[in-house]
């Protein structure tokens, strides 16, 4: 077990030791710095006192688009619950939290797509890379067998995966603290269910979104490190993992529009967890209990798929 601990630990060393590690760091807060600006820019002009007014005419632009008879059904639903909101917001004096630091903490979430991306250049080279470099050789020497080194090598990816999402809270925070101040905590996250508008608590509902973000890390990482371990080449490796991942949830929304039933079973139709705490699944019939079982099934898949590979594989070829 000690010597299993040392093996995460020499993995983890090799990840924070390069420079490009911490420049993704950098990019990360660096993003946060810039949407913080953005959002300031947006909101922190308004006025406060005519929040209800700025409602108002909203829902009169959402009512004129939903005139439009080509609108597309979930556009549709999405404007109509939208409409719901705002109108309880109005009715019952609760103004929007965009401006907050917690409004922006919660925004800021979405930001993970850029730790996905970093993820996937690390799980990209951490097994590919040591083929590239030609360190496999040294690798495979030590005592430990190769279900153990392939096993530290994914659980550093991951950790760096949540240390990531650990730093995006961090610095959602900071920068809005600085933007916004530490009001609106008590504001709740208003959301449409069966058709009525319900209040959650603010800050469990964004604990709970970085808890869906760390699901879909994980998968993330998993496919990431699956396409390391089958590949050589970490550019190749990582190049195919960030085109599948962009070109997948773009193929998979547009398929969603058409309302293909089989794309409910893809990978990439069912990462985003955060749309069941939204209650807006990306498909009619979806459930989180479906979507959890879909992404169970490809975890097992992936691993199994890493676990043969790395074993069978001729380190002298």
């Amino acid at each position: 077990m000690f010597n299993f601990i040392r093996l995460v630990q020499n993995e983890n060393m090799k990840i924070f030791r390069r420079v490009g590690t911490w420049v993704m760091i950098g990019l990360l807060l660096l993003a946060t710095v810039v949407s913080g600006l953005v959002f300031n820019n947006i909101y922190g002009d308004q006025e406060k006192d005519q929040w209800k007014e700025d409602l108002q005419k909203q829902i009169q632009q959402d009512q004129k688009m939903l005139q439009n008879d080509a609108l597309a059904p979930n556009i549709r639903k999405q404007v109509e619950e939208e409409i719901k909101i705002k109108q309880y917001r109005i009715d019952h004096s609760i103004a929007p939290d965009k401006e907050t630091l917690w409004g922006f903490i919660y925004d800021s979430v979405y930001l993970s797509s850029l730790i996905i991306l970093f993820t996937i250049i690390v799980g990209g080279t951490s097994v590919a890379g040591e083929f590239s470099w030609g360190t496999i050789k040294l690798l495979l020497i030590r005592s430990a067998s190769r279900s153990k080194i392939l096993l530290s090598k994914y659980l550093s990816t991951l950790l760096f995966a949540l240390a990531m999402l650990g730093c995006l809270f961090l610095f959602s925070m900071l920068v809005g603290s600085v933007f916004f101040g530490v009001s609106g905590w008590d504001s709740p996250h208003l959301m449409v269910e069966d058709g009525n508008v319900i209040e959650k608590n603010r800050i469990l509902h964004i604990f709970g979104m970085y808890g869906l973000q760390s699901v879909d890390l994980l998968m993330m990482v998993t496919f990431a490190f699956m396409i390391s371990t089958v590949f050589r080449s970490s550019s190749l490796a990582i190049g195919l993992a960030i085109f599948l991942m962009f070109s997948g949830n773009t193929v998979v929304s547009f398929l969603a529009i058409q309302k293909v039933e089989w794309v409910k079973y893809t990978l990439f139709a069912n990462t985003n967890l955060s749309l069941y705490l939204e209650g807006a699944p990306l498909m009619e019939g979806m459930t989180l209990s479906f979507s959890i079982t879909v992404l169970a099934v490809y975890f097992v898949i992936f691993n199994i798929i890493s676990w043969i590979v790395f074993n069978k594989r001729d380190v002298a070829a």
